[in-house]
């Protein structure tokens, strides 16, 4: 059996050495040069495991006001002449409510979960290095309403099986003890203890190679004009340079540009991408350094130690399908490193970058089968790509090798849209 994965970031890699690994004769496709060079680049490197939770919750679009009149604000909406933004903005807002947000926790925290389970075989199957650490995350609270409101998500934690600490001052200098230097700017935090690090553009690109060792062919500079369908099947992908590409079967990993080839065979997802922002600075002392992930509450910034490396990210700007980095962009993550780690980084040194994450207005990703019987999908991980990759690429990967999947795909195919 041949199968083509459209996309090379790091779900569309997964998803192509998990066929691999199954004697699969893979092909990916990918318009950039490389693997993981557009929404796996350079994001906040954190495996969020405890922190796995739609976008979409109760009480979410008061604060979203909120935010938007904040001097340094996580979320920055501009108000497009698009309804496809609009329609897809109500159908968040619709999921904002206890009932919605139940269900889709569970789905997605299913997904990573499983993914937290699964990749440690990877890592083991491959030996590759990708950075990784195994020290938590830190969800740092400046405030005492922070701190109380927390208990909510502590009840979530606990129901699904997901360890954390919460700690006063002291506890959160003994974990990230460069903080000692900045104590009078936080009260505690949460530390969510199953969560890992790690640079997803260094994982996928080791794992590419792999996947070129294990037989997967890659095909770069390839521009995606159409899915080709004849008689109720995928035919081929037509491409540009290369013309038709084919296979038995397909696999859809191209995150926010998966609407614009699967709108035409009448499959209308509601993946809208939302834009990120990161910079990247090199450690100049490592006492004054992040060790792990410290995520700010208030700014919604995620610090995330990588090697000799710091990376700091946040904001959501819906924009469309902008890929600008503004002169401004990146004055928030700035701000947040700087004002935590003072002493940790060169600032001056710092790497700017953004990225669009496929976003669901429900959270939970689109996965699996579809109304035709030789296509698939692994897209709409919004910001959780990196955390769910190797979990949905083994149980997709299983799907369309007619293998029972170790997880239910209930809610997680596209047909809940069209219910």
């Amino acid at each position: 059996m041949k199968v083509v994965v459209m996309g090379a970031g790091v779900i569309g890699v997964t998803t192509a050495y998990y066929l691999a690994r199954q004697g699969v004769e893979v092909t990916v496709i990918d318009r950039q040069a490389g693997p993981g060079l557009e929404t796996s680049y350079a994001n906040a490197g954190e495996l969020s495991y405890g922190m796995t939770s739609p976008w979409a919750a109760p009480g979410v679009p008061m604060k979203a006001l909120k935010w938007l009149f904040m001097k340094r604000r996580p979320l920055f909406i501009w108000p497009l002449i698009s309804p496809t933004m609009w329609k897809w903005g109500a159908q968040m807002v619709m999921n904002c409510n206890e009932k919605s947000y139940e269900i889709n926790k569970s789905r997605m925290v299913r997904i990573s979960n499983y993914s937290r389970d699964v990749m440690p075989e990877l890592i083991e199957e491959t030996g590759i290095d990708y950075e990784g650490r195994e020290q938590g995350t830190l969800q740092l609270f400046r405030t005492e309403k922070q701190l109380k409101g927390s208990k909510a998500d502590q009840e979530i934690l606990a129901q699904f099986d997901s360890p954390y600490d919460v700690l006063d001052r002291d506890g959160c200098i003994s974990v990230e003890p460069a903080l000692a230097e900045v104590r009078e700017k936080f009260v505690g935090g949460l530390r969510l203890l199953a969560d890992r690090t790690g640079d997803c553009r260094l994982f996928t690109m080791a794992l590419a190679d792999k996947c070129a060792e294990m037989g997967v062919e890659f095909q770069y500079g390839q521009s995606i004009r159409r899915i080709a369908i004849e008689d109720g099947k995928v035919v081929g992908v037509d491409t540009e340079p290369a013309g038709r590409i084919t296979g038995d079967k397909y696999v859809c990993a191209l995150g926010s540009f998966g609407p614009m080839v699967l709108r035409p065979i009448g499959i209308k997802l509601p993946v809208y991408p939302v834009k990120g922002y990161s910079v990247t600075l090199p450690v100049t002392d490592d006492a004054y350094a992040p060790q792990s992930t410290i995520m700010d509450e208030t700014h919604k910034v995620a610090i995330t130690r990588l090697g000799d490396r710091i990376r700091v990210a946040g904001t959501a700007e819906i924009v469309g399908y902008s890929n600008r980095l503004g002169p401004h962009a990146t004055d928030t993550v700035r701000h947040v490193i700087s004002d935590l780690f003072p002493k940790g980084g060169d600032i001056s040194k710092a790497e700017g970058w953004t990225g669009l994450r496929p976003m669901t207005p429900d959270g939970t990703p689109v996965m699996g089968e579809t109304r035709y019987e030789n296509l698939y999908l692994n897209t709409g991980h919004g910001t959780l790509g990196w955390t769910m990759a190797c979990g949905s690429g083994r149980a997709v990967a299983d799907v369309v090798c007619g293998k029972e999947p170790e997880i239910s795909f209930d809610g997680l195919t596209a047909a809940r849209y069209l219910q």
